[in-house]
């Protein structure tokens, strides 16, 4: 069984309540429950983090290797913006899945960088909820690809 964890940043906390009309009616608790619930499915054992603090995410980052077999991450605004959390994630060497909920190249010219993407194995966005789902069929696929038979 393969060990995933779902990280997510700042304001994430705030699903549900936060801009709704873009970020869906969803809460934090439920995208966990769905994505615990889903790994169990699909034979993958997840548990989940959020923080609104650059270092603590650096720190679970750091805190995978060797615990973890893949992330999923939804960076939240420091996809835009944080070189640290990408250093992180190609030093861990562990496979990333970036996830958002909106479709970030569809918002503002800013949202369209992502230092994330440069270290992940793949990004799923503009999906809602459903994209952590994708996120978590797409990091087995990849694991199981990776892994000798």
């Amino acid at each position: 069984m393969y060990k995933a964890l779902i990280l997510n940043g700042p304001n994430l906390n705030l699903l549900g309540t936060r801009q709704p009309e873009v970020y869906g009616g969803t809460t934090l608790e439920m995208v966990e429950n769905l994505c615990v619930s889903h790994g169990s499915s699909i034979g993958m054992e997840v548990s989940c983090l959020q923080s609104n603090h650059e270092g603590a995410l650096i720190d679970a980052i750091h805190a995978a290797k060797g615990v973890q077999d893949g992330i999923v991450l939804n960076a939240g605004a420091y996809t835009h913006t944080s070189i640290a959390l990408m250093d992180a994630i190609a030093s861990v060497e562990l496979p990333i899945v970036e996830v958002h909920l909106s479709n970030i190249h569809a918002r503002e010219a800013f949202r369209n960088v992502s230092y994330i993407s440069k270290v992940a194995v793949g990004q799923i966005c503009g999906f809602g909820a459903q994209g952590y789902v994708l996120a978590l069929d797409a990091l087995s696929a990849h694991l199981k690809s990776e892994t000798p038979a």
